[in-house]
C-alpha cells in the first residue's frame, strides 16, 4: 500500500488519533526554528510538498479539536499520550513541521536536522506503530 504525503487540509486518523504515516512529526523550539530547520531539509534535498509548517497556535488548535473528538477506546493509546504532549509542546510554544519520510533514510536526514536545531520531539509514524526518534 502506497504511503499518501499529507497535505495542510489533512488531519489523517485512526480511532479519531493523529496517525500521518510515513511521515515525522517534529517540534522545535519556536515558530522562527521551524522554519530554518524547513529550509535546512530543503537544501538536503526535501521538495517543497514535503514539509508542511505549523505554528504553534495552528498545532494547539489542531490538537484540541482531535483531543475532543477521539474514540473512547484510543484514550487507553500511545497516541492519544503524544497529542497530549504535542498539546502541550505547542502551548509552550514550540513550531512544528510534519515532513514526509516514507523511509528509514529520508527518517534519519529529519532526525539530524531536528537534533542540529534543538528539537523537542520528532516522532515516525509508521502503519501499525509510532517511534521516537529523540
Amino acid at each position: 500500500m502506497a504511503i499518501k504525503r499529507m497535505t495542510k487540509g489533512d488531519m489523517p486518523r485512526s480511532l479519531g488519533t493523529y496517525n500521518p504515516v510515513g511521515h515525522v512529526l517534529v517540534a522545535l523550539p519556536n515558530d522562527a526554528l521551524a522554519q530554518e530547520a524547513r529550509q535546512a531539509l530543503r537544501d538536503i534535498g526535501f521538495d517543497e510538498e514535503d514539509l508542511l509548517l505549523y505554528t504553534a497556535d495552528e498545532e494547539n488548535a489542531q490538537m484540541e479539536h482531535m483531543l475532543a473528538h477521539a474514540s473512547q477506546l484510543s484514550g487507553f493509546g500511545y497516541e492519544v499520550t503524544l497529542m497530549r504532549r504535542y498539546q502541550a509542546l505547542a502551548r509552550e510554544g514550540c513550531g512544528w513541521l510534519l515532513v514526509y519520510a516514507p523511509d528509514a533514510p529520508h527518517a534519519e536526514r529529519v532526525t539530524e536536522v531536528a537534533r542540529r536545531f534543538g528539537a523537542r520531539s520528532a516522532v515516525k509514524y509508521h502503519w501499525l506503530a509510532v517511534e521516537d526518534l529523540l
